[in-house]
């Protein structure tokens, strides 16, 4: 018993001293999205149910956009070809500060906000990336700093980001080559996840493809020496891929979906495609992998007597890590402390992770010293890393979901809809309004951030990997 006293006597001195750290103006900030609370938690939640994919977020885009005009941003919609990618930008002058928000679902992973897997509705859309909760909170952080602006405690510009498309397409390099970037002298991001860090590990680069496949139709059974298969040449293909599974790094990743494959057992197929994809830590390793596995689909259409197209849909870069930036963050993480669960809360967590046949340790939200930054970091790719490669960026991840969930899946769905995905949002956007307003009170800040960032990128010039405007058709 006495232990247990001595435990919450010394948590709550953490807390007041942590809380005595906190200067007026970040209390003001956390106070201002406190304030909000409640409308960001019903603007994520109204998203989370909308559960738009790809290009097709209409009416999330405009949930988000909207807010930002009744919150006295001007905001310009439809920007870089995308009806659905927009900026809202308040203030004037330097710094020029950019937030970046999120708000595309994952088709078929729709789920009811409860423990046990049960869609909303089958076979729709769900957000397994958390990103109804992304958009939401950044768009929290970026108004309150406008708030403070507004007060003429601090000067300078907010600038959010609406992007469309993460999952998919990558919707923010068509945003980077349109030049929405200019000007921005240092970028903030987040992402949901299963713990609470600055996050100063990089992403994979990666490149989407597509490879279709032309040849003569004809009676399976009857003719078949008068058809020439399409099918064979995309077969002959995935075997060239996988035997050279085995000649690459360890780090490189190659994983294709075939989308058709002919349509009736008794046609020789005449049109056949495979959406391809290619990864490593690096886009200079990248590349080479890329160019071969290209020449194979030529090497499957010889071997198949059939004709080939080879089409580019995007490729994006890693991330280029800013640890100065980093490091601002993880103060700002340290003043906040991790986020408090209730038992209904950890009960919810442990049930997914009974479910999924993970350890039921259920929520993790401590926070953790500054890591190293890693060679070779695994996990997936992001078009965040475009923006990196163009404007210094601090990124964090915040807890929303419970500890070793299935990502991309019903279980963040769940989440993201109830308490557990509220919690992170307005952490989240606490930390990043917090850091935000770092940077506007202190150039030198500003500066070093921004030499890291330079020599960081060296003399390698960014280009984009896209040929043509955006896909927003959705093929």
């Amino acid at each position: 018993m006495k232990k247990a006293l001595l435990i919450a006597a010394l948590l709550m001195l953490g807390t007041s001293l942590s809380a005595q750290k906190i200067k007026a103006n970040k209390k003001t900030i956390i106070g201002s999205v406190d304030e909000h609370r409640q409308e960001l938690i019903q603007l994520s939640d109204a998203i989370w149910a909308q559960a738009e994919t790809a290009f097709q977020e209409a009416e999330s885009s405009k949930l988000l956009a909207d807010y930002a005009e009744e919150n006295g941003f001007k905001v310009e919609r439809g920007v870089a070809g995308m009806p659905t990618a927009f900026v809202a930008t308040y203030g004037t002058g330097k710094p020029v500060i950019g937030v970046l928000g999120e708000f595309d679902a994952l088709p078929g992973i729709s789920q009811k906000a409860q423990p046990t897997k049960e869609p909303l509705k089958a076979g729709a859309a769900g957000h397994g990336c958390g990103h109804n909760l992304f958009g939401s909170a950044s768009l929290g952080a970026a108004i309150a700093v406008k708030e403070l602006i507004d007060q003429g405690k601090i000067s300078g510009t907010i600038k959010f980001f609406g992007t469309p498309a993460e999952e998919k397409f990558f919707g923010k390099i068509w945003m980077v080559e349109a030049g929405l970037w200019d000007g921005v002298d240092v970028n903030i991001s987040w992402h949901p996840g299963a713990s609470t860090e600055a996050d100063v590990q990089s992403t994979l680069a990666l490149v989407d493809f597509k490879v279709e496949f032309f040849g003569q139709a004809a009676h399976a059974s009857a003719d078949p020496w008068n058809g020439r298969s399409a099918s064979d040449g995309l077969e002959l293909y995935t075997t060239g891929i996988n035997y050279y599974r085995e000649h690459i790094k360890p780090s490189t990743r190659i994983h294709y979906h075939i989308q058709d494959g002919g349509q009736v057992v008794n046609v020789v197929p005449d049109y056949s495609k495979i959406w391809v994809r290619v990864r490593d830590p690096k886009r200079s390793e990248m590349i080479p992998v890329y160019e071969r596995v290209k020449e194979m689909a030529e090497g499957a259409a010889i071997m198949a007597n059939v004709d080939y197209k080879i089409s580019l849909i995007s490729g994006i870069y890693e991330v280029l890590v800013n640890r100065t930036g980093g490091e601002v963050m993880q103060k700002n993480l340290e003043l906040l402390g991790p986020i408090t669960y209730d038992e209904q809360e950890m009960t919810f967590a442990k049930k997914i992770q009974e479910i999924t046949g993970k350890p039921q340790v259920g929520m993790d939200s401590q926070i953790r010293p500054l890591e190293a930054t890693k060679e070779d970091p695994g996990g997936g790719s992001t078009d965040v890393g475009d923006v990196s490669w163009n404007v210094p960026n601090i990124n964090l991840s915040v807890t929303t979901a419970p500890k070793d969930t299935p990502w991309h899946s019903w279980a963040v769905v769940a989440c993201g809809g109830m308490s557990i995905g509220h919690k992170g949002m307005i952490y989240a956007a606490k930390a990043m309004s917090m850091t935000m307003l770092d940077l506007f009170e202190n150039p030198k800040l500003v500066e070093n951030i921004k030499a890291e960032f330079i020599k960081q990128k060296g003399n390698q010039q960014y280009e984009a990997m896209i040929d043509g405007p955006p896909p927003i058709s959705g093929n």
